[in-house]
């Protein structure tokens, strides 16, 4: 099987030869034979090409914008972390606050409650003086010795004696009612000092409420910022989970741009070598038409190459079991195989020597004529008839609109014998017919 423009065969089939491996196409080339072309690599097209560049492009774009935004996100996010610090501590200054106050709260009704109690005691006073002095007046006035009684004067021994009862009469009354005067101004002070401690009170619990208000409202705005912080972190998770994604499409994207060059630059490499076959070819025709014989340097084939078909079949057969090793094979034997960048080099065909499905046509039938590396260039070597005529010896093909990818042998009673794919090994199978051509090629009879 080989690779035909615009697509590269897979598993399924044989391989055909690449330019890298000229060299040993050269030195491996079939006897009496021109030599070995490889099979035409993929073809991209400068669209393709193109649009793969575009479309990398794009990819590139979109991470940096992407990135630029996740650029921003970061910074809104920091800005909102911070938010959240300020707010944290307008919580911490209101929780202090509101403690402050309540603690101020409680000790002004502390002092109100106290300052009510001393009021309460210092009319307590009074009236207990208002009564002495009541009690006072109604024993003065009943013994006769109240302050302006004529008895207590009249009952005085001498004008010495009246003297005296009056001033110390006067001076008991004075004292009571300097008393009650002092009673009645600490009352007014205790009033005073209640009214003063209630108002205290009462502008305390008014500074307490306020408080709690602030504290709430600080709560509330730290509750805020960290919803604000926790959606902005939710969204920078987002970008950057969308900006890896567009990485890993943009990586896709320029490996596909390199994959396309690369598969152009080998193209180009494959149209020069086959100018370069098929001068060689012009060249060993002349030479033959010229009488000149064999072509130096093409070693003849091994093991007996006869014109027959059962000479062919014979030869085929004598190979069951070796090794399929992609770009293997010349009309001498296997070779060894060579790299493809696939699935060949992961079954390390390159190390083996073998064939692939066209070399071993080029063995089997070298004692015919000889026949490119090339399922492709096979299929149209020989006269084509139709698959409901195909006899022992004809070569049968597979494939589909884009090309040739695989050949084998046809036995007869629906047998063919094949070297199949990497991993394998030439063996004898049932004809397959699901993608075969519609065409066997016969080159003898």
């Amino acid at each position: 099987m080989a690779v035909v423009a615009g697509r590269r065969e897979g598993r399924r089939g044989c391989r055909g030869l690449t330019v890298s491996t000229l060299a040993l196409v050269i030195l491996f080339g079939a006897a009496g034979t021109s030599l070995a072309v490889p099979p035409p690599p993929p073809n991209p097209s400068d669209s393709e090409i193109d649009s793969s560049k575009a479309d990398a492009n794009a990819k590139a774009g979109e991470v940096g914008r992407l990135t630029n935004q996740l650029a921003q996100a970061e910074q809104k996010l920091a800005q909102l972390q911070d938010d959240v610090e300020l707010k944290q501590e307008e919580a911490n200054k209101a929780l202090v606050d509101l403690q402050t106050a309540q603690d101020a709260a409680a000790q002004a009704e502390n002092d109100a409650k106290a300052a009510r109690a001393e009021a309460d005691a210092a009319s307590g006073a009074i009236e207990k003086a208002r009564a002495d002095l009541r009690t006072f007046a109604a024993a003065s006035f009943q013994q006769g010795s109240t302050v302006g009684s004529l008895s207590a004067y009249l009952s005085a021994d001498s004008p010495k004696d009246m003297l005296a009862r009056a001033q110390l009469l006067d001076a008991v009354g004075g004292d009571r009612l300097n008393a009650l005067d002092r009673l009645q101004q600490a009352q007014t002070e205790k009033a005073n000092k209640d009214a003063a401690a209630r108002k205290a009170a009462e502008i305390a619990q008014q500074k307490q409420d306020a408080a709690r208000e602030a504290k709430e409202g600080a709560d509330a705005a730290q509750a805020a910022a960290v919803r604000a912080q926790t959606a902005q972190s939710a969204q920078n998770t987002r970008l950057e989970q969308d900006k890896s994604a567009v990485e890993q499409q943009l990586y896709a994207a320029q490996a596909k741009v390199s994959g396309l060059q690369g598969q152009r630059q080998r193209y180009q490499d494959w149209l020069a070598q086959k100018q370069r076959e098929d001068e060689e070819r012009a060249r060993q025709a002349a030479l033959a038409a010229a009488g000149r014989g064999r072509p130096a340097g093409n070693p003849a084939p091994a093991g007996p190459a006869g014109s027959s078909i059962e000479a062919v079949i014979a030869r085929a057969l004598s190979r069951l079991g070796t090794p399929y090793a992609w770009g293997g094979g010349n009309a001498s034997g296997p070779t060894r195989g060579i790299r493809d960048g696939g699935v060949a080099d992961m079954y390390g065909d390159y190390n083996k020597i073998g064939f692939d499905c066209s070399g071993l046509m080029i063995y089997a039938f070298a004692g015919v004529r000889a026949l490119p590396h090339y399922s492709g260039y096979q299929y149209t070597a020989g006269r084509q008839v139709p698959l409901s005529q195909m006899r022992r010896g004809d070569m049968l093909f597979w494939g589909g609109p884009g090309g040739i990818h695989h050949v084998a042998l046809y036995l007869g009673n629906g047998q063919m014998v094949e070297a199949p794919q990497s991993g394998l090994r030439v063996r004898v199978a049932p004809v397959r017919y699901g993608g075969i051509m519609p065409y066997a090629t016969r080159l003898v009879g």
